[in-house]
């Protein structure tokens, strides 16, 4: 590439369909399929052209950089992020706004709590001034689409549309070979005041460089992962572990375990006669005894004992005992029979 691609990361939000998980972390750092949301995100880019060269841009709410620089200054540390404030929830078009110094060249616009399986190996052969990703569903109207002509090239994006003929949703992956044509239609979307309940919606922004003649192709994907609700995080974790996330191949039956793939179990995790899986992810440090695991997913620093949980998310270093069903807990949680 010509000049380092900018891949920016909208991330800012309360992520209020995610808690209690999220009371006490940013949504990227909620744990998924052995590592986090975050992680799984960035595994995305390992095709990228030059990823030495590359840079992130994270846009983040107050409050939320200590712990996301934290956790990539740990896991991340080569790669270059430069972190910025959104003061305010006023949509995804004035998060960008606050990036816009890094809007220059060659960039990609990728929402934290989307996953897609893509290769971006071609991007820096390119013929189109910008790329949507998208996927086939079944039911458009609860999602952003993009309307083609018979050339593939997009038309317009309308959001949520009322009728079935367009399904082709967009996934909240966006390329643009000059990212300064972007503030520029964010500015004049300011202008024209072009605005839902108070926030500035990217598709409006994009809206108005099609307006301009900008020629935006689709690049259809089969996977699409949600990672933006509890439901759809337990889904994903199921389909991350069926997909090359799992650390245990066979059934293992031990003295005292019996472990049941797809699974993902820490090497610093501590399992003693106790049942996990399948679909289960357990986090370094966490410590079950005598329990039943399954179709959960368990954050590092958890301490189960005596329990049946399926269907569970627990945040860092939850603490049960001798209690059987569903549970949804917060970081530093307890429940005891």
């Amino acid at each position: 590439m010509s000049e380092n691609l900018k891949i920016i990361v909208p991330m800012a939000g309360l992520g209020s369909r995610l808690r209690p998980l999220t009371w006490s972390r940013p949504k990227p750092l909620v744990s998924l399929a052995g590592s986090t949301v975050l992680d799984h995100m960035l595994a995305m880019f390992k095709t990228i052209p030059e990823p030495e060269s590359t840079e992130y841009v994270f846009i983040m709410s107050p409050g939320q950089r200590e712990m996301i620089q934290a956790h990539m200054q740990k896991f991340h540390p080569g790669m270059k992020v430069h972190y910025i404030e959104q003061p305010e929830k006023k949509g995804q078009s004035d998060a960008l706004w606050h990036a816009r110094e890094f809007l220059q060249g060659q960039v990609l616009v990728v929402f934290s709590d989307t996953l897609i399986e893509n290769s971006f190996a071609s991007l820096d052969q390119e013929k189109m001034d910008a790329v949507a990703w998208v996927k086939a569903v079944p039911d458009p109207r609860r999602f952003g689409v993009a309307e083609v002509d018979s050339l593939g090239l997009v038309r317009r994006l309308i959001e949520k549309p009322r009728d079935m003929n367009n399904n082709l949703a967009v996934v909240g992956c966006y390329y643009f070979k000059e990212g300064q044509r972007l503030t520029e239609a964010i500015e004049e979307q300011f202008k024209r005041n072009i605005s839902l309940k108070g926030e500035y919606f990217l598709v409006d922004a994009i809206n108005i460089l099609l307006e301009k003649k900008l020629l935006m192709r689709i690049e259809q994907v089969q996977v699409w992962l949600d990672a933006g609700t509890s439901e759809a995080l337990l889904d994903t974790n199921r389909y991350l572990l069926e997909h090359g996330r799992s650390n245990v191949s066979q059934p293992v039956f031990q003295e005292d375990n019996v472990i049941v793939p797809p699974v993902f179990i820490h090497p610093e995790a501590r399992v003693s006669t106790s049942i996990i899986g399948p679909f289960a992810s357990v986090g370094a440090g966490a410590v079950i005894q005598n329990s039943q695991i399954r179709d959960s997913i368990l954050s590092p620093g958890v301490h189960i004992t005596n329990t049946h949980l399926e269907g569970s998310i627990l945040g860092h270093d939850v603490v049960i005992n001798g209690l059987m069903g569903k549970f949804n807990l917060g970081d530093n949680s307890w429940a005891n029979w």
